[in-house]
């Protein structure tokens, strides 16, 4: 377990207004689960395959997709419940490199 306090978190404004508006109950897990990522980077699941470089990090249902850049930013790509969550970081990606 590494400790990355010079991290910073990036949400982007889709992802935060999604945040925003969902259940305070689920609100406040999520909230408690972003301090987590960004005190330990590496908690969470490692992906594979079209989504290597990726983390997964379980909030009841739904799952917290991050990657951590060079620059040390933690950028969360996606929150989402786990059923659809992994399709929609695939297509956040590719519309993001033009595939």
């Amino acid at each position: 377990m590494m400790n990355y306090p010079s991290h910073k978190l990036r949400v982007p404004d889709e992802v935060a207004e999604l945040v925003r508006n969902m259940h305070p109950h689920l609100w406040k897990k999520i909230k408690a689960s972003l301090q987590t990522i960004l005190s330990d980077a590496d908690s969470g699941k490692t992906l594979r395959d079209e989504l290597a470089g990726l983390r997964s990090f379980r909030v009841s249902r739904f799952r917290i997709i991050s990657r951590i850049s060079r620059k040390k930013v933690i950028e969360i790509i996606a929150i989402g419940p786990r059923k659809h969550i992994y399709e929609e970081t695939f297509r956040i990606l590719s519309k993001k490199t033009g595939k």
